[in-house]
């Protein structure tokens, strides 16, 4: 390890980042430093530019991916290596507006219906019962699921924020159907070994094999079932401030989003042209 790789790491560390996102920021900085087969303490400006017009238009990253490869070299420069000019001079791209992909109550059955597997099938249950995304469903623990207050606790999820979704008892009935059936001790769900929990590659998996059972063609992903979830409360009438909070968004925006694919707000909302005077007759 190079001692600017080793300097970056403690920086993303003594500031809290997760690992997962510290393993994705320097794989980002590695790419940008392979691009010009030298180390980032000698590149600047310039050198960032060329990348970024590399990364749209030769290789044509998602927005995604061409944000995090920013957010890593702002951070490098203007945490790591003090540079002044990573502020001004690291712009963002203008994000893509994409809504949810959004499934309905009888497809959001179906699917659940053709997870045979008792243990797979609860973890898709208890994603759209409760909203989570798939890594804090697999991090849940067995204390973590309160019967008698009817809640779920979940622990330091996105953005290091611990907070509280409620219990459906339809999802505790299934939950205490798998627990007979499986034991799990310390994760609600185990992966191969009790020591660690079901990976998110796993799950992804297990979603794929179901899509191509029932003949889909890639609408259908475990995140796209938190994406109902929302709107489906937000159908029910359930307060978008709610919502918010049982997602765990840090932002009103994001969650405003699920308004524009709400079939009852979108139906029910009156078209001006309703309102106009009826032409008269020559």
């Amino acid at each position: 390890m190079t001692p600017l790789r080793k300097r970056y790491t403690e920086d993303l560390q003594l500031r809290n980042y997760s690992p997962k996102t510290q393993s994705l920021y320097i794989s980002r900085v590695a790419q940008f430093s392979r691009y010009f087969k030298t180390s980032p303490e000698h590149l600047g400006p310039e050198h960032i530019r060329t990348y970024q017009h590399h990364l749209a238009h030769e290789k044509r990253v998602s927005w995604s991916a061409f944000n995090q490869t920013v957010c890593a070299l702002r951070f490098l420069y203007r945490i790591t290596l003090g540079k002044d000019w990573a502020i001004t001079h690291i712009p963002f791209p203008r994000r893509e507006t994409k809504l949810p992909v959004v499934l309905g109550r009888s497809e959001v059955a179906s699917f659940l219906h053709s997870v045979r597997n008792l243990k797979h099938r609860t973890v898709f249950m208890t994603i759209y019962a409760t909203g989570l995304r798939i890594s804090e469903v697999l991090n849940l623990q067995i204390p973590d699921i309160d019967s008698k207050r009817m809640m779920i606790h979940v622990r330091q999820g996105k953005g290091h924020q611990d907070r509280y979704v409620m219990l459906s008892s339809r999802l505790l009935t299934v939950l205490r159907e798998y627990y007979k059936a499986f034991r799990p001790k310390t994760w609600l769900f185990p992966g191969e070994t009790p020591d660690q929990h079901l990976s998110v590659r796993t799950v992804q998996a297990i979603c794929r094999k179901v899509r191509r059972k029932l003949g889909d063609g890639g609408k259908i992903t475990a995140h796209c079932l938190r994406h109902s979830f929302a709107t489906h409360l937000l159908e029910a009438g359930t307060d978008i401030r709610t919502i918010q909070m049982l997602l765990g968004h840090g932002s009103l925006r994001t969650t405003a989003r699920y308004t524009h694919v709400s079939e009852s707000t979108v139906a029910s909302t009156r078209s001006p042209l309703d309102s106009l005077p009826p032409p008269c007759d020559k």
